[in-house]
C-alpha cells in the first residue's frame, strides 16, 4: 500500500469513526437550558441520534425552527489547514473591501474578457450544434480563471496546474478542516498537522508565486515599501506583500472561496434556469437592452434587474446551507439570552437559514421557484421624487448583495461576506453572457438535477448536464462578444 493510500485511509476511518466518539465527548459539555430535538440519553441512543443527524440535518433544523423560531462551525479549522496568522490578521478581508471592491468597475473590462475566453475555451463549442456539457466542473474552470485574473493576472490565471492547485486546495480545506473540527481538543495538535493540505499546498504555490515574492521582498529591502515602479493599492490584489511568506498558503482558499462558492451558485441557477426554461427570454431581452445601451459595464450590471432577482431566487431555494452565521461562545461563564436559555462556553450556534428562507410567513408560495419574486418587489415600489422627477425606485433592500434576517446567504450585519459584491458582478456577468450568445435546455425536460445534502452541507449535483450550443451573434453587443 503506497504512502497515499494509507493517508486516504486514515483520512476516512477517522471520517467515519469520530462523529460517534465527539458526540459522547462533546454530550456533556452541551447540555442544561438547550432544547434537544434528537434525544441522545443512554450510551446507545447518543451515538445513535449522531448518526441521525448526519443523514437528516435539514430536516431536524426545520423541525426547530418551527418550533421555536427564537431560534455550529467552526469547519475549515484555519489554525491548521491554512494558518493561524489568517485569523490573527485578516488581511484578505480589508484587501476585499477597502480595495478590490473599490475598483471592480475600474477592472471590470478584465473581468469581462477572461468570461468570454473561458466559456469559449470550456465549452468548445462547434458551430451551432448542441453539446451536452457536465456543467459544474465547467463552472467550476470558468470561475476559477475568471477570478484569478484580478488576483494574479496573465498568463498565470489560465495555467491549468495553478487552477488546480486553487480547486483542490478550497475542497481539500473544507473536507479535513471538518475532520478537525471532529477531532478532540488534545488530539488537534497531534493530528491536525498531519490532516492538513496546508504544506503541500504552500511548497507548490511557492513555485508559482515565490518568484515574484522574492522580487518583492528585494525591492522593499532595498527602497522601502514606495518602492519605484511598484503596484498601485490592489492594482492588482496584494496578495504577495512581504506578510505573506506565512500566509501565502491561504491564498488558493481564499481567492476562490471569497467569491462564496460562486460556482455552485451557478450551477444552481442554470439548473434552474433549464428546469424553468420561462425565464430565459424576459432576461435575455433584459440584458441585450441593457448592454445595447450601456455595454459591458459593471454599471450596466446593476441595471439587469431580473438577473439580480433570478440569482438572488436561486440562492433563496438553493442555498449552499441550511444553516449559516456560526458563533461560538467565548466567554468563560457561557451566555445567557433574553428568554433564559444558556449557552456554554465553547459552545456554538447558527442561524437555521435553510427553514427561515423557506417560511411561507416571510415568501409567499416559498416552496416554488419564482425567478422575478424579487424584481417585482423592485417595481412596486413608490418612485423617488428625490432622485429626480420622479425618476429611479425608492431604497430597495432585496438586491443579490443585500443581506437581511431572512435572507443569510452572505451572513448578515458587520460580518457578512466581504466579497459577495465581487461574487455577484462575477455571477451577473456571466448569467448574461449565458443568455445572450448561447441556446440551454435542460437535459430532460422539466428535470431538475437533484441537489446533494450531506449533513450542513448542500452542493448542486456534480454530475448533473445541460444541452448548451452557440446563439447567432447579435448587432446590438456594443463592446463585442
Amino acid at each position: 500500500m503506497s504512502h497515499l493510500d494509507i493517508k486516504r485511509t486514515l483520512i476516512y476511518g477517522l471520517a467515519a469513526a469520530i462523529p460517534i466518539f465527539y458526540f459522547r465527548y462533546r454530550q456533556k459539555k452541551v447540555q442544561g437550558t438547550i432544547p434537544a430535538l434528537v434525544e441522545s440519553k443512554g450510551p446507545i441512543s447518543g451515538p445513535f441520534s449522531s448518526l441521525y443527524f448526519l443523514w437528516h440535518a435539514t430536516d431536524v433544523l426545520a423541525k426547530g425552527y418551527h418550533m421555536d423560531r427564537s431560534g455550529i462551525f467552526q469547519g475549515t479549522q484555519m489554525d491548521y489547514t491554512i494558518t493561524p496568522e489568517v485569523v490573527m490578521n485578516p488581511y484578505h478581508g480589508v484587501a476585499i473591501r477597502a480595495s478590490l471592491t473599490r475598483n471592480l468597475g475600474r477592472r471590470f473590462p478584465e473581468v469581462r474578457d477572461e468570461i468570454v475566453h473561458a466559456f469559449d475555451d470550456v465549452l468548445a463549442l462547434e458551430d451551432n450544434e448542441w453539446k451536452l456539457v457536465q456543467v459544474l466542473p465547467a463552472i467550476l474552470q470558468v470561475i476559477a480563471r475568471t477570478s484569478n485574473r484580478l488576483f494574479v493576472g496573465l498568463p498565470l490565471c489560465r495555467e491549468q496546474e495553478y487552477l488546480d492547485l486553487n480547486i483542490n486546495f478550497a475542497t481539500d480545506v473544507n473536507i479535513r478542516g471538518q475532520i478537525i473540527h471532529l477531532l478532540p481538543h488534545f488530539l488537534k495538535p497531534i493530528l491536525g498537522p498531519i490532516l492538513s493540505p496546508r504544506r503541500s499546498a504552500l511548497r507548490r504555490m511557492l513555485k508559482f508565486l515565490g518568484p515574484t515574492l522574492d522580487a518583492r521582498l528585494e525591492k522593499e529591502n532595498q527602497y522601502g515599501p514606495d518602492w519605484p515602479e511598484r503596484p498601485a493599492r490592489y492594482q492588482r490584489p496584494d496578495l504577495v506583500a512581504p506578510r505573506l511568506r506565512g500566509q501565502l498558503s491561504g491564498d488558493p482558499f481564499f481567492s476562490r472561496g471569497r467569491v462564496a462558492d460562486g460556482h455552485k451558485t451557478l450551477t444552481s441557477a442554470l439548473y434552474d434556469l433549464t428546469a424553468y426554461p420561462s425565464h430565459i427570454v424576459p432576461m435575455r431581452e433584459e440584458a441585450e437592452r441593457v448592454v445595447a445601451q450601456e455595454g459591458w459595464t459593471k454599471a450596466a450590471l446593476g441595471n439587469m434587474h431580473k438577473v439580480d432577482s433570478f440569482l438572488r431566487e436561486s440562492q433563496r431555494l438553493t442555498g449552499l446551507s441550511p444553516v449559516s452565521m456560526g458563533r461560538k461562545v467565548v466567554a468563560k461563564d457561557g451566555f445567557t439570552f433574553s428568554d433564559g436559555m444558556t449557552l456554554p462556553h465553547g459552545a456554538t450556534v447558527m442561524v437555521p437559514s435553510g427553514a427561515m428562507q423557506l417560511d411561507e410567513d416571510i415568501y409567499p408560495q416559498a416552496e416554488v421557484f419564482d425567478g422575478f419574486r424579487f424584481s417585482r418587489m423592485r417595481e412596486a415600489l413608490p418612485r423617488d421624487d428625490a432622485a429626480g422627477e420622479g425618476e429611479g425606485p425608492s431604497l430597495f433592500n432585496r438586491h443579490m448583495v443585500s443581506t437581511a434576517p431572512d435572507h443569510l446567504v452572505f451572513g448578515h450585519g458587520r460580518h457578512a461576506c466581504p466579497g459577495r459584491f465581487f461574487a455577484a458582478t462575477e455571477l451577473k456577468a456571466m448569467l448574461a453572457h449565458i443568455l445572450i450568445n448561447y441556446d440551454i435546455k435542460a437535459e430532460t425536460e422539466g428535470v431538475r438535477p437533484p441537489d446533494t445534502i450531506l449533513v450542513l452541507y448542500k452542493t448542486p449535483s456534480r454530475t448533473g448536464k445541460i444541452w448548451i450550443r452557440k446563439r447567432a451573434r447579435g448587432s446590438n453587443d456594443k463592446n463585442g462578444a
